[in-house]
């Protein structure tokens, strides 16, 4: 019988999302493990497989198409043997247009009685679909090969994975949700969702004389409505409390000359923000009352540090992690960080590799910003603020020097943390950035 393709779920928190690109035509034949479609989910933009063999009968959503339900039919792929044509012919169409408006109840006439409503007629509801549990039939595990091989890498055990591919395998996108769970937080008690304002048809000049400014409309992408919604339930939940100190650069430079030069053989350059990374994540550490993140009632206190790195894209901005950045070299955060930074730019992250994070840093002194306040990253507990080095007039040892200095804001909940415990944060990440030796112990 045909094969139904549905919207899948490429993410936790997907609940919609555009259907970019379409990889095959009506008419293809195509095999198991077959990238089908481009998707952008609230994240990235990720590929859809097929799991199954067979023909391309119909494609129901074009590509372009934006706010696809998880779930909706996107495509009808014929099995083999079977006729592509009947199985065209045989598709529903996609519902795609808005539903109509109901109707307004005519007005009664000035001399009719009112009457009482006809009782409603009762609804039998359908009994709902057995769900097949963790992708399984009998004893056998139905998972496609490269949901298999992923699972295999990284020591997931299907059994406990649910399937949503077509009845009820496992696909890629259900271990990468597996990879990537995570508990989340307990929302603020209270909260409420913020609302969206009413889209304006044009700007106008304020004034008598109004007169519209010429302008192009230009759609939000998926990512840049998360990026809005994120950010403003974050500046009206999360109380931030802002705390700046100017830390001496040049033993870090010097430092950092050295390791380049021991590396050049590897084939690894390490950057001013490998180091600040990992300066931030040995301080988390050393002051764990500011490794954590509010949830409602308690308090989730953290025993490793995962750095979120922010990364311009051009679809916006995303934070890949550094896991367990406290124990690695500086080598190794920064062969990581540039894999992860390319695959970022590409649209090609993970869901595992941007989503968690305790803390959060963000550099923009490469733009020459002297220093700036970020806004934290719900549900972590603090965000680093990294400005541009500069030289600067510097007291050491009590006489006026020229040093280069920069300055870093850290941007923490006060909610969860106090000013004081921020403050030893600051306190340490500028000891360990002014004696960077200590970061190689």
């Amino acid at each position: 019988m045909p094969i139904e393709l549905k919207m899948p779920a490429l993410s936790p928190t997907m609940e919609e999302g555009t259907l970019a690109k379409w990889l095959v035509k009506e008419g293809d034949k195509v095999a198991s493990g077959d990238i089908l479609a481009e998707i952008e989910t609230d994240k990235a933009t990720m590929e859809f497989e097929a799991v199954d063999e067979g023909t391309v009968a119909k494609i129901l959503v074009p590509e372009g198409s934006e706010g696809v339900k998880v779930g909706a039919l996107i495509a009808i792929i014929a099995g083999e043997g079977e006729d592509a044509s009947k199985a065209a012919s045989a598709a529903p169409k996609a519902d795609t247009s808005a539903p109509a408006p109901p109707k307004a109840a005519p007005e009664p006439k000035a001399d009719a009685t009112p009457k009482a409503p006809p009782a409603a007629a009762p609804v039998e509801t359908p009994p709902a679909p057995a769900q097949p549990a963790a992708g399984s039939s009998g004893d056998r595990i139905k998972a496609s090969p490269l949901a298999r091989r992923l699972a295999q890498a990284q020591n997931i055990d299907l059994s406990n994975v649910q399937g949503t591919g077509p009845g009820g395998r496992i696909v890629r996108a259900d271990v990468d949700a597996a990879a990537g769970r995570a508990p989340a937080a307990a929302p603020q008690p209270g909260a409420a969702p913020a609302t969206a304002p009413a889209p304006s048809t044009h700007l106008v000049m304020p004034g008598p004389m109004e007169q519209a400014i010429p302008h192009e409309a230009v759609k939000l992408s998926n990512i840049r409505k998360t990026i809005a919604r994120r950010l403003t339930e974050a500046k009206q939940q999360v109380p931030h409390i802002y705390l700046t100190v100017d830390i001496q650069l040049d033993a870090l430079l010097k430092l950092r000359t050295e390791l380049n030069a021991g590396l050049e053989a590897r084939g690894v350059k390490l950057s001013v923000n490998d180091m600040l990374i990992k300066a931030l994540a040995l301080a988390l550490i050393e002051v764990p009352d500011c490794n954590v993140a509010f949830a409602g009632d308690q308090m989730l206190k953290y025993g490793r540090a995962d750095i979120s790195v922010a990364v311009s894209i051009p679809a916006g901005l995303i934070t890949p992690i550094i896991v367990g950045a406290d124990t690695k070299s500086i080598s190794a955060i920064s062969t990581e960080m540039k894999e992860l930074a390319g695959l970022a730019r590409d649209g090609k992250l993970q869901p595992q590799q941007y989503q968690g994070g305790t803390a959060s840093i963000s550099n923009m002194g490469m733009f020459g910003i002297k220093q700036f306040e970020a806004v934290i990253n719900p549900p972590q507990g603090m965000i680093m603020a990294i400005g541009a080095g500069e030289k600067r007039p510097y007291v050491i040892n009590d006489s006026l020097q020229i040093a280069t200095v920069m300055s870093a804001t850290g941007s923490f909940d006060h909610r969860a943390i106090d000013g004081a415990d921020g403050a030893k944060l600051m306190q340490s990440f500028k000891r360990l950035v002014e004696n960077p030796l200590g970061m190689l112990a």
